[in-house]
């Protein structure tokens, strides 16, 4: 682990930033482990930053564009038109893991009762202990598969 890594964060871990299916030079993308929707997956920094506020803006246009090509990735690959995008940051925003993370979440119509549903359902899952029965999270070879078609959807999708 290098030393701008902090050994205590699960998103420094050798393991999930080796497990990316997209990366720019300072950002990773990464599938979540528990996603709450089809497709949910996080951007996160290479090195251990805690608040938006850390990134220069340079990185911070590095951030949104990356972001933005990830969209494209993950709507083609799960078959949406729509997204929710959203940083939770410090406790009171209902962050849980201490480093900087943007969850996006393709949308199709149908998905949950109500639009808005997504938020509660992401509270939730930040709240819920990641091995409990209540957030159930991917098989290795269920992450395992979902990354490689992300992998390929990346190239056919950024290519173009």
């Amino acid at each position: 682990m290098n030393q701008l890594q902090n050994a205590s964060c699960p998103f420094c871990r050798e393991d999930v930033q080796a497990g990316h299916f997209a990366a720019s030079e300072n950002f990773l993308a990464i599938y979540n482990l528990a996603p709450i929707l089809p497709g949910h997956s996080l951007v996160i920094p290479r090195r251990h930053i805690l608040s938006l506020m850390e990134l220069g803006d340079p990185e911070l246009c590095e951030l949104t564009l990356f972001s933005r090509d990830i969209v494209k990735v993950l709507q083609k690959a799960f078959g949406s038109r729509s997204f929710d995008w959203t940083i939770q940051e410090g406790v009171e925003a209902g962050q849980t893991i201490p480093h900087l993370h943007l969850h996006l979440i393709p949308r199709v119509e149908g998905d949950l009762p109500q639009p808005g549903d997504w938020y509660p359902l992401l509270e939730q899952s930040e709240s819920e202990i990641i091995d409990s029965a209540a957030r159930p999270k991917l098989t290795e070879s269920e992450m395992q598969a979902i990354v490689i078609k992300l992998r390929n959807m990346v190239e056919e999708v950024l290519a173009q």
